[in-house]
């Protein structure tokens, strides 16, 4: 079964928790947010006061992408805030097996992000302990960008070791998905796919995700 999660970053911040409800509302099926610290990534987008904000307005999943340096820092914070999955990335934590069991401990699902660049092969042990891993089919830290080819590549190698360590695992791809290349990411292996623009343009919510689960 494939899922949408529509990324809240390219949401209008104006009317975030009408878009929040809109997204429920017209069948997505878990909210993705992206948490940017300004050193991971140049940008600095939202925190736990806004998680903690939005996140009574909706019963979908909450998966938060932490694009941040020493993730565990902050793990029991966005627990409390409402997240169902955390998402840490391999290139931002030095002892990510840790940090990975510190997840768990509390209950919630974790799943490991990979940078375009950051070969499969470095999480191949992890696959076992992990609910998802994130394929990233652009740089992080920016909306908008071209996806980038090789990432499905990437999501095939997952998909391998998934059905060889850990059939439950999610792949989850995101960066530049749209309706134009849903049949290949599915075709690759992915089953949650992180859409923003293509969610929210034109605030037209509900047609845009109309347009892309008629790909699913």
């Amino acid at each position: 079964m494939i899922q949408l999660a529509p990324s809240i970053l390219s949401a209008d911040f104006s009317k975030l928790g009408e878009d929040v409800k809109a997204l429920e509302m017209y069948g997505a099926d878990i909210v993705h947010i992206d948490v940017m610290d300004g050193m991971f990534v140049p940008n600095i987008s939202f925190g736990i006061p806004v998680i903690k904000s939005i996140r009574n307005l909706t019963k979908l999943t909450f998966d938060v992408h932490l694009m941040i340096e020493e993730p565990s820092r902050y793990i029991e914070d966005f627990v409390k805030a409402g997240a169902d999955i955390i998402t840490v990335h391999f290139e931002a934590d030095k002892h990510l097996d840790r940090t990975i069991n510190y997840i768990k401990s509390f209950g919630v699902k974790a799943a490991v992000a990979l940078n375009p660049a950051t070969p499969v092969e470095n999480i191949k042990h992890l696959i076992p302990q992990l609910d998802m891993v994130l394929i990233m089919s652009v740089n992080p830290g920016f909306g908008g960008q071209k996806f980038i080819g090789y990432a499905l590549d990437k999501i095939r190698e997952v998909k391998a070791l998934a059905e060889k360590y850990n059939n439950n695992l999610l792949i989850e791809v995101d960066g530049g998905v749209d309706a134009s290349n849903i049949k290949e990411l599915k075709s690759a292996g992915a089953n949650v796919l992180v859409a923003g623009s293509a969610v929210f343009k034109g605030g037209e919510i509900k047609e845009n995700i109309e347009i892309i689960k008629r790909e699913f």
